[in-house]
């Protein structure tokens, strides 16, 4: 039973979270190189903007919002749910490998095979899944210890290792590639949010629509596996099971977010952690505010970096590393 006073303190925080992206999101439209000015913006939205203005937001600025936001959701999402899983508070897609499992799967299958502009949205996806799966399992599997189960500290490390050998080998990868191809990787790597269309949120979208409202449902086996594994199995979980499946979505939702915005590390870091700090480590209670913690972190970091400096600006995945990386060390001190 969870106390009604910490279900209202949610409510409002969700509330003022939610009043805070509106607020981003109007700050972003109405600044940078492309902009819509902030008397101009409601009209444009209800269709009597001029065809320059509604060019602008719907075609330029509301696809970049909308993916950003998305994506911040599903990282910080795939962190709570690592978090949860290995009970180690330094688990997130970006530290672990699984973003550069994701990364190498799409520079192969970019650099490699045949490319159908028409499916290569919703494609990429489900390489950068089937990237990400394969770099979770070999971590689970040496990370797991036979009698002991899975360890979080060492989960943390040979995710840590696999990290440096994946970006290693993504160097390798495109050593000998062609310019235009090198030059798209190095976007990615480096954060830049480069799915900035329409399709790219459609080919997004469904992975959150159906992921998150069945992690929340199963929040509480969440809450279980968090304790320790005799007392999950004492009351009743397939322990490896749910470990399987919550890991499954865990890197469905880095895979999605990855593959239309580069390699972006430490959302899912900080995000479950801000939550926490806020109504406290019960999953059903931290995890919708993650998300929108999220999203919103995401969305000011590119909203930052892409009018801090001209032309091009600073890579969202930049900006974020450079608030997540400090943050990580003082984790990772105090753990």
């Amino acid at each position: 039973m969870i106390h009604p006073l910490l279900l209202k303190k949610q409510r409002i925080m969700l509330v003022g979270l939610f009043v805070l992206i509106l607020l981003t999101i109007a700050i972003s439209i109405g600044i940078g190189y492309s902009s819509v000015s902030y008397d101009r913006l409601i009209p444009t939205i209800i269709g009597q903007g001029t065809f320059k203005e509604e060019f602008v937001l719907f075609s330029i600025r509301l696809p970049r919002i909308l993916i950003t936001l998305l994506a911040g959701m599903a990282l910080a999402l795939s962190g709570s749910i690592l978090q949860g899983i290995t009970r180690n508070d330094l688990a997130e897609p970006g530290i672990i490998g699984i973003n550069q499992g994701a990364g190498v799967a799409i520079a192969v299958f970019f650099l490699f095979f045949p490319i159908d502009v028409g499916s290569f949205v919703y494609v990429l996806p489900l390489v950068a899944f089937i990237g990400a799966f394969l770099t979770a399992a070999l971590i689970y599997v040496f990370s797991y210890k036979r009698g002991t189960g899975l360890q979080p500290v060492r989960l943390v490390l040979v995710g840590v290792g696999f990290s440096m050998a994946l970006s290693g080998l993504m160097i390798i990868l495109i050593s000998s590639a062609e310019r235009t191809k090198v030059d798209f990787i190095a976007r990615w790597l480096a954060g830049n949010i480069w799915g900035t269309d329409w399709p790219f949120i459609w080919a997004i979208l469904p992975w959150l629509v159906i992921l998150i409202p069945l992690t929340l449902y199963k929040a509480n086996r969440l809450n279980i596996l968090g304790l320790s594994e005799p007392v999950a199995i004492g009351v009743g979980i397939a322990l490896e099971k749910e470990r399987i499946v919550f890991l499954s979505i865990a890197v469905a939702l880095a895979a999605a977010a990855v593959s239309v915005t580069g390699g972006i590390a430490f959302i899912g870091l900080m995000a479950p952690h801000i939550a926490k700090a806020l109504v406290g480590p019960r999953n059903q209670l931290f995890i919708p505010i993650a998300i929108l913690l999220g999203g919103w972190l995401l969305l000011l970091a590119d909203s930052i970096g892409r009018n801090i400096i001209d032309p091009d600006g600073i890579p969202a995945g930049i900006m974020v590393a450079l608030i997540g990386a400090p943050y990580f060390m003082y984790l990772l001190l105090k753990k």
